[in-house]
């Protein structure tokens, strides 16, 4: 496994990053303990690079393993909070369900502009305080925009910045690739950490993930990428390519599967709270109820936790 220095944050991190979105309840729902197990597993292979979040609901199964587990691990996290106190709480609940004195990286999550960083600029202070306390290793922010990863070059606190990256450019908001791909090389010069995420663009690329993972792991401004594995198959297939360790067809052929969609159940109601969590601009209420325009979908499964009656899987 090759391994980086995360930007000037002092963490040095594997190039495959493990995303644990796709564990949780928004999306497969693994028993704790078959995910620790992978998770162990996953460090053993070489794998010291983990991102969570707080709606994840990932928390439990990351702390298993990491009580089976003694080597570093640098764990990355995130919230929703915008102010002082939710970001505190937020940093608490992590240290607290997470067993761990400090959270190596903490990101304020989803930011889509400079006036989102505005609007939580109380919780970028508060992460920053509780970094010169200790409980926080780096701060930073995750986003789908261009214009969030421009805003926060110039935005002291953001140390590290976890963008959407991949070669089709799905669900990139506020501009084409090519200015996503601009805008993060400036990142990385001006000495922003850069860890990437939806590298298979939420699984809408699995038919060709080879080369969509090749193309981003070869970005030389991405210090990490962060890819979602659900099985043992799957992180067998990712250590080999992050390795550049050659990739037997028969493996290939265990990891194949089809895409995966978002279903909404017959049940929904046309609430509509879906619709506005949903920054692809994937969801429209049409008939009193949700429709998927799959064209537009990144699969990312946040929709999901805004729905009262668990209409929303994605399958």
């Amino acid at each position: 496994m090759e391994y980086r220095e995360l930007g000037t944050t002092g963490y040095k991190v594997s190039r495959l990053c493990f995303g644990t979105l796709v564990l949780g309840p928004l999306e497969a729902a693994l028993p704790v303990e078959r995910a620790a197990e992978l998770l162990v597993e996953a460090f053993r292979r070489g794998v010291n690079f983990v991102d969570t979040a707080e709606s994840y609901g990932t928390y439990p199964h990351l702390r298993a393993a990491l009580r089976r587990w003694d080597g570093e691990v640098v764990v990355a996290s995130k919230s929703y909070a915008w102010t002082r106190r939710m970001a505190r709480e937020s940093v608490e609940r992590a240290r607290r369900e997470l067993g761990r004195d400090v959270i190596d990286i903490f990101l304020l999550h989803e930011q889509t502009g400079p006036e989102t960083l505005a609007g939580h600029r109380e919780a970028l202070e508060e992460l920053r305080r509780l970094q010169q306390r200790g409980w926080v290793g780096a701060v930073g922010i995750s986003t789908h925009s261009v214009r969030a990863v421009r805003a926060a070059i110039s935005t002291e606190e953001v140390q590290v910045i976890h963008p959407l990256i991949n070669y089709r450019g799905l669900g990139i908001m506020g501009g084409s690739l090519e200015e996503m791909l601009d805008a993060v090389r400036c990142a990385r010069e001006s000495g922003k950490a850069v860890y990437s995420m939806k590298a298979l663009g939420g699984g809408n690329l699995l038919q060709e993930a080879e080369r969509a993972l090749q193309y981003v792991r070869d970005l030389p401004f991405v210090d990490s990428v962060a890819v979602g594995i659900q099985t043992f198959a799957e992180l067998d297939y990712n250590v080999r390519l992050f390795s550049g360790i050659e990739i037997p067809d028969w493996l290939r052929a265990q990891v194949a599967r089809k895409p995966r969609r978002l279903v909404v159940q017959d049940w929904c109601r046309g609430c509509g709270r879906c619709v506005d969590a949903c920054s692809a601009g994937a969801l429209r209420l049409a008939g009193g109820r949700v429709q998927v325009d799959a064209s537009r979908c990144i699969l990312c499964g946040y929709c999901a936790k805004e729905c009262e009656e668990f209409c929303l899987k994605i399958i």
